[in-house]
């Protein structure tokens, strides 16, 4: 998902680190989901199970795709996951410097639990504790 994340070079400075992951090793570990169109990869999302929680660890749509409610759908996929996973809440972060991505998160229900610098880089830390279903 290297297009997908390219437009933020510029804002952040840096390559957002899902540029760099082992994708590979993310299908293989069964943490990746990808979502087609048409038969092409149109988004991903990566979700690792913790005691607690389920993190989101990347999510990202192809840019043509944009605006499609892709991304919504794979934010409600991880929803789906969590709970079928028996985990209450959902979490992630994301660069401090990619204010449509905090946005859309807190319009899907996420809060801001934490803001920290790592790896030279400024992150945002969002949570979104999930109702039980049925």
């Amino acid at each position: 998902m290297e297009r997908a994340y390219a437009p933020w070079v510029p804002i952040t400075g840096a390559r957002p680190l899902p540029m760099d992951d082992d994708y590979a090793a993310r299908c293989e570990s069964g943490q990746a989901f990808a979502l087609e169109q048409d038969g092409a990869l149109a988004g991903l999302i990566v979700l690792v199970d913790f005691p607690t929680h389920l993190w989101i660890d990347n999510v990202a749509v192809e840019p043509a795709l944009k605006g499609q409610g892709l991304g919504r759908a794979l934010m409600g996929f991880a929803e789906t996951e969590a709970r079928r996973r028996g985990l209450p809440e959902l979490r992630l972060l994301t660069n401090a410097l990619m204010a449509a991505n905090i946005a859309l998160y807190t319009r899907l229900g996420f809060i801001e639990t934490e803001r920290r610098t790592e790896k030279g880089r400024a992150r945002v830390y969002m949570a979104k504790r999930l109702q039980p279903s049925g």
